[in-house]
């Protein structure tokens, strides 16, 4: 029986984790589900929160009453990964969150975040990064509008970090954020690692 990797279809990147849980469709027998409604959590093995717009797929969070079930799958051990927008919104803290102060982040992982931490669009860049957990090989790391991790609490495992040590993926029990975009690349090692906490 194939592994259903839901994915929020509200806003942002959703069809591009889309492909990338295709292209592993054979070797891990998993099919990606597109998570429009709230009941659709119900059906799931894992949950994906992609990058995009963090106010934008917080208030649409809130107007189809998802935050309470995604708190409650996460409490039971669901797997959950969020990229870019998906990791601000999954986080304890917001820094300087004065000016964003509708958006309250789940606290599901224990980091501190810096939206748009590199700049706006034009300051978007890659950059290799060593990320031991996924081999000796470097990942493409795509950031665009992308946040930071400021802090990391004790129980949080740093896995990736820049050349001048800025913390851009982590994990904390069940839940794995990313700054980045693998579903950017055709670097597919980034979701197998994830359907494979499943």
């Amino acid at each position: 029986m194939k592994k259903r990797i839901g994915i929020l279809a509200l806003q942002g990147s959703f069809r591009e984790h889309a492909e990338t849980i295709l292209r592993l469709k054979e070797e891990l027998k998993v099919e990606p589900v597109l998570v429009k409604l709230p009941r659709q959590l119900e059906k799931i093995d894992a949950l994906i929160i992609p990058g995009g717009e963090s106010t934008t797929i917080w208030k649409l969070l809130k107007t189809y009453k998802f935050i309470e079930g995604i708190k409650t799958l996460a409490r039971e051990g669901l797997p959950i990964y969020g990229t870019c927008a998906g990791m601000i919104i999954l986080s304890k803290r917001i820094e300087g969150n004065n000016t964003v102060s509708s958006l309250s982040p789940m606290g599901l992982i224990d980091i501190t975040v810096r939206r748009n931490a590199f700049g706006r669009q034009l300051e978007s860049f890659e950059e290799d990064l060593n990320i031991p957990v996924l081999g000796e090989q470097p990942v493409r790391g795509v950031f665009i509008r992308a946040p930071l991790i400021e802090k990391a609490g004790p129980h949080v495992k740093v896995i990736a970090r820049l050349r001048d040590s800025t913390i851009v993926a982590a994990e904390e029990k069940n839940i794995l954020v990313s700054a980045f975009h693998p579903e950017l690349t055709q670097d597919i090692r980034f979701h197998r690692y994830f359907i494979n906490r499943i």
